[in-house]
């Protein structure tokens, strides 16, 4: 009998999925009055059963931090109090940190990471802002890199059989969807008139993501590295689970890190050393996952 099974116990893959919930919601990934996905779909993203997620859900509902209806997609009531703070005091989170890049007139932001997953929830929350008119900025870029697909990644990766690509392969088509999804956000800004200028760059780099990297304007990053765990994973398309290695890079813990006055500063030589890596693996290592030129308005 599994330990999410014994009546009364929350299970390890019960808590990892409350944790994951609860951090997207303190990060504001899932803010105040938004849906939670459905439960077959948190299922999949976790690599967990269903009455797993309906539990978990259940925890959250008993604490008042959602509703759960029948039928109806759950809707987030409060929020989380949970982030990490700067040595000034300041509040640092994914989404603190993609809302201030958002807030001034010219967006820029380079981001590496393994799926896109939580970024392309961040960029869909700001792009909900610009059509409310809350946010009016004048030009977007974003350069991002992901694993190339051809490379055999470490993880995620059947423990039983190695060899089995499956799970990279749902690994590849998650990538797929968010890097997709981002795009169509950015992209439908330009077209409805909402941004003037929006240039939306993916790259492909043969290197395995240990850590997933930010910086906005080569002023600001937000570091933080994958943790390596043992996970059941829920194969597309299949009711099969199989215990796999693999990363959550939704509960990666993240780091603040801003250039300042002092170039010799801990900060100011983290942003700049990132920045060059960056722009390194950018210019002589990745290549196009799919050519975009600058979307421009008419004059």
């Amino acid at each position: 009998m599994s330990e999410d099974s014994r009546a009364g116990v929350p299970g390890r893959a019960q808590e990892r999925v409350l944790k994951a919930l609860r951090s997207a919601m303190a990060d504001g990934t899932y803010p105040p009055g938004a849906h939670l996905p459905p439960q077959r779909e948190l299922a999949s993203r976790f690599g967990v059963a269903r009455d797993t997620v309906q539990r978990a859900l259940k925890v959250l509902s008993d604490e008042g931090l959602i509703e759960s209806r029948q039928g109806s997609a759950s809707t987030v009531l409060g929020r989380v109090e949970q982030a990490t703070a700067d040595t000034r005091g300041r509040t640092h989170t994914l989404a603190s940190f993609i809302g201030r890049a958002f807030e001034r007139p010219e967006v820029v932001l380079d981001v590496y990471t393994l799926t896109s997953e939580t970024l392309d929830a961040h960029i869909r929350l700001q792009a909900e802002r610009i059509r409310a008119g809350d946010l009016r900025p004048e030009r977007i870029t974003l350069r991002m890199m992901v694993p190339a697909e051809e490379l055999e990644l470490p993880y995620p990766r059947s423990k039983a059989n190695p060899a089995d690509g499956r799970a990279q392969s749902r690994l590849h088509r998650i990538t797929r969807e968010h890097v997709g999804s981002l795009k169509r956000t950015l992209h439908d800004l330009r077209e409805g008139d909402c941004v003037p200028f929006v240039e939306v760059r993916v790259r492909r780099v043969p290197l395995t993501p240990t850590f997933k990297l930010y910086l906005a304007r080569g002023e600001e990053a937000l570091f933080g590295p994958y943790t390596l765990i043992e996970r059941s994973i829920l194969l597309d398309d299949t009711d099969e689970e199989i215990e796999a290695l693999d990363v959550l890079g939704i509960e990666a813990t993240l780091t603040y890190h801003v250039k300042d006055r002092d170039e010799a500063s801990p900060g100011s030589s983290f942003v700049r050393s990132q920045q060059e890596w960056f722009d390194s693996l950018w210019t002589q290592l990745a290549r196009d996952d799919e050519v975009r030129q600058p979307s421009r308005l008419p004059h």
